[in-house]
C-alpha cells in the first residue's frame, strides 16, 4: 500500500450558491478532514455602509440581495425595523399579506435548499421537482411586485399594493398543446388568492413526492445520517438558529416566541429534531414546509374575506397615488420629495428579527433625526452557522463537506454583506 499522504487543497465552488464566493481550505490526512478554513470576502458589496448613505426607503431593495433566496423576509426585518422607529404600525390586511408572503418566501427558500442540497449529493430528480413548484411561487412575487425576484413589495406602514384580482397566464405557442396550456391555466382562471389555494390543497401532495425520493433511500441516509452532528448545547453556544438550532433539538422558533405581525393567531407546529445530524435537519425543513402551507392556507382564507386597506393613511411615510400624481402639482412635489428625499426618522434605535428560513435575520438601526440611518448592522443567520463549518466538518471525509454546506442551507449574499 503506498503510504497516507497529507493536502492542503482548495475545495468549490460545490453548492449553487457558493458559486466561487467562499474559499474552503482543508487540511487532508488522506481522505479525511483535519482541519477547514472558509475564507470570505469575495462578495462584500458593502451593503450595510451603503444603507447609511440612502434615504430609508431606497434601501429596501438592498434587503432583496442579502439572502436573495428568501428576498421578503429581509425586507419584512428592515421595514419593521424603520416602523418600530416611526411608532407605527400597517393595518391588519397588510399584515396577513406579509406573512403569507414570509412563508411562502419560506416554501421558495425551502424548496431552493432541497433540490441543491440533493443535487449537491448526486440526485437529480430532486432538484428537477423543487423547481417545478418554485415556478408557481415565483409567479406569485410577479403578481404583486412585478418581478420575480428582487420584490421591494414591503414598504414602512404596510405594502406596496394590494393583491391583483387576476393571475398572469400561459399563452398558446408551438411548444405546448392547447389542451396542456388550458390545464395549466385552468387555477389561474380566478383571482390570485383562489391560486393560492389550489396551490396550499395540491402541494403537500408534492412534498410527499420529495420524501418519497429521499427520506428512506439508502443511498440519501448513508449520506447524512451521523454527519456535521452538533448537540442542542453547543448549537446554542455557536449562535445557530433557525433549522439549524431546530435540528437539534432547541424548539426555538421566533414566530411562536416572540411573535410578530399576526403570527400569534395562526395554528402550526414547530418541528424539532433529536440527533442534531444532516438527516434531522433534513427532516425539520421538509416539515417546515408542510406547516408554512398550512399558514399560507390560513391568511388566504382571512383575506379572502377582509378586504380593507393595505397601507397606513400617513403622508409622511406613503406617497400620493398615480392619479392624484397626475392631476395634483403638490402632489407631484410631495411624489418627487419623497423619492428623492425621503423622510426623516426620529432619533433613536431598535432591532427588528424575523424568522427568515435560515434562521433570525435581524436589522439594528440607529437614526439620528436624519432621513437616512446613521448605523445599520444585519444579524444574518448564515453567518454563524458557516462559522461552525470546521467544527461539523473535522474527522468526516471530504465527500461529507459536501453534505455540510448543503444542510447549513448558506447564501453568501448575506454571509459577505
Amino acid at each position: 500500500m503506498s503510504e497516507i499522504r497529507n493536502y492542503t487543497l482548495n475545495f468549490g465552488p460545490q453548492h449553487p450558491a457558493a458559486h466561487g464566493v467562499l474559499r474552503l481550505v482543508l487540511e487532508m490526512d488522506g481522505e479525511t478532514i483535519q482541519k477547514a478554513d472558509p475564507h470570505i470576502g469575495l462578495l462584500h458589496r458593502g451593503t450595510e455602509k451603503l444603507a447609511e448613505s440612502k434615504p430609508f426607503n431606497q434601501s429596501i431593495g438592498y434587503m432583496d440581495r442579502l439572502d436573495y433566496v428568501s428576498m421578503m423576509c429581509n425586507e419584512h426585518a428592515y421595514v419593521l425595523a424603520i416602523e418600530k422607529l416611526l411608532g407605527i404600525a400597517p393595518p391588519e390586511r397588510a399584515q396577513y399579506v406579509r406573512v403569507m408572503f414570509d412563508e411562502i418566501t419560506r416554501i421558495l427558500n425551502h424548496l431552493m435548499w432541497l433540490g441543491a442540497h440533493a443535487l449537491d449529493i448526486g440526485a437529480m430528480s430532486v432538484f428537477l421537482l423543487a423547481f417545478k413548484e418554485r415556478e408557481e411561487l415565483m409567479d406569485l412575487y410577479e403578481a404583486v411586485s412585478g418581478t420575480r425576484m428582487h420584490a421591494t413589495y414591503y414598504r414602512p406602514g404596510g405594502v406596496y399594493r394590494d393583491l391583483p384580482d387576476s393571475m398572469p397566464k400561459y399563452q398558446y405557442s408551438k411548444y405546448r398543446s392547447n389542451k396542456e396550456v388550458d390545464r395549466l391555466n385552468q387555477a389561474r382562471s380566478g383571482t390570485m388568492l383562489d391560486f393560492i389555494k389550489d396551490f396550499t390543497e395540491h402541494f403537500p401532495g408534492n412534498i410527499d413526492d420529495y420524501e418519497t425520493l429521499l427520506t428512506d433511500n439508502r443511498i440519501w441516509k448513508q449520506r447524512t445520517v451521523n454527519i456535521g452532528v452538533v448537540s442542542p448545547e453547543r448549537a446554542m453556544q455557536l449562535g445557530f438558529s433557525g433549522p439549524m438550532l431546530r435540528g437539534s433539538g432547541v424548539e426555538w422558533d421566533l414566530r411562536k416566541k416572540q411573535p410578530y405581525e399576526v403570527y400569534d393567531r395562526m395554528d402550526f407546529d414547530i418541528p424539532v429534531g433529536v440527533h442534531g445530524d444532516c438527516y434531522d435537519r433534513y427532516l425539520v425543513r421538509i416539515e417546515e414546509m408542510r406547516q408554512s402551507n398550512r399558514i399560507i392556507r390560513q391568511c388566504a382564507d382571512w383575506l379572502s374575506t377582509n378586504p380593507g386597506p393595505v397601507m397606513i393613511d400617513d403622508r409622511k411615510v406613503r406617497p400620493p397615488s398615480r392619479e392624484r400624481m397626475k392631476d395634483d402639482m403638490e402632489s407631484l412635489i410631495h411624489h418627487f420629495k419623497f423619492f428623492t428625499e425621503g423622510y426623516e426618522v426620529p432619533e433613536g434605535e431598535a432591532y427588528a428579527a424575523v424568522e427568515a428560513p435560515k434562521g433570525e435575520f435581524g436589522i439594528y438601526l440607529v437614526s439620528d433625526g436624519a432621513n437616512k440611518p446613521y448605523r445599520l448592522k444585519c444579524r444574518a443567520p448564515g453567518f454563524a452557522h458557516l462559522a461552525a463549518l470546521e467544527e461539523m466538518c473535522t474527522g468526516h471525509m471530504l465527500a461529507d463537506v459536501v453534505a455540510v454546506i448543503g444542510t447549513q442551507d448558506i447564501v453568501f449574499g448575506e454571509i459577505d454583506r
